[in-house]
């Protein structure tokens, strides 16, 4: 074969430059370009919507952008204590001191709480009876039964050596479900149960809990409000609250 001409050695020229650039035969070099842009531009926004959503998934991983907790704040008011009403109970069958309860807190589905309750309340007595839930303890297994918080009492000794307990009671304008406050503290700001459990919240309160000369609950000396007025026990005054 003869040597090539000019024009079939730029043709090949091309041909090889197309190749090398992923071209097709006779295209455009700045319209490929140009189509290119669109695919890249959806690549890189798929990219940043992955790391939008990486970080979101991050963020509720970690618990959300949730605000720092004041370092000020009292224990008390990492507790929850929820108005209910004991709906239904009855004796639990395996352990003598024990009754079983289930609580509207305003919530779902009713609370099933156990408490130890049989020396101090009859079960008619149980029944319908307003009372303050401690609502964000880790659920308990008594004797069986699991527990998902306790109801709150107080209690004195008698002369006799016995227990006096009774129930803290909400008034009765108090709507079930409503968080109780604290006088003259800041709003709580309730703890997980997880927290609760590991930092021993509710033991590290019961020192402060009593019952004053008007037989309210306090917290070192701020009383348990509602909306409609304090919790208080029936009669006992300067009573430990637990």
């Amino acid at each position: 074969m003869g040597a090539k001409s000019a024009l079939e050695q730029l043709e090949d020229l091309i041909a090889d430059l197309e190749a090398k650039l992923n071209l097709a035969p006779g295209a455009d070099p700045v319209v490929a370009a140009d189509n290119k842009k669109p695919q890249q531009q959806q690549k890189q926004q798929k990219k940043k919507e992955k790391k939008q959503a990486a970080k979101q998934n991050a963020g509720k991983a970690k618990g959300g952008a949730a605000a720092p907790v004041d370092p000020n704040l009292p224990d008390i008011c990492k507790l929850e204590f929820k108005v209910g009403v004991i709906t239904k109970a009855w004796v639990h069958p395996d352990a003598d001191k024990l009754y079983c309860e289930e609580i509207d807190c305003g919530e779902e589905t009713p609370r099933q709480i156990a408490s130890g309750l049989r020396a101090h309340y009859s079960l008619e007595e149980m029944q319908g009876q307003r009372l303050l839930v401690v609502s964000n303890l880790k659920a308990k297994n008594l004797v069986g039964f699991k527990s998902f918080g306790m109801v709150l009492c107080a209690a004195e000794t008698n002369e006799d050596g016995t227990e006096k307990v009774e129930f803290v009671e909400p008034p009765e304008g108090a709507p079930l479900g409503e968080v109780v406050t604290f006088e003259g503290l800041p709003p709580p700001s309730p703890f997980s149960a997880s927290q609760v459990e590991k930092k021993k919240l509710f033991a590290a309160c019961m020192g402060g809990m009593k019952t004053n000369d008007k037989c309210e609950g306090t917290f070192n000396g701020a009383t348990f409000l509602t909306t409609a007025g304090p919790c208080k026990a029936k009669s006992i005054k300067g009573g430990a609250m637990r």
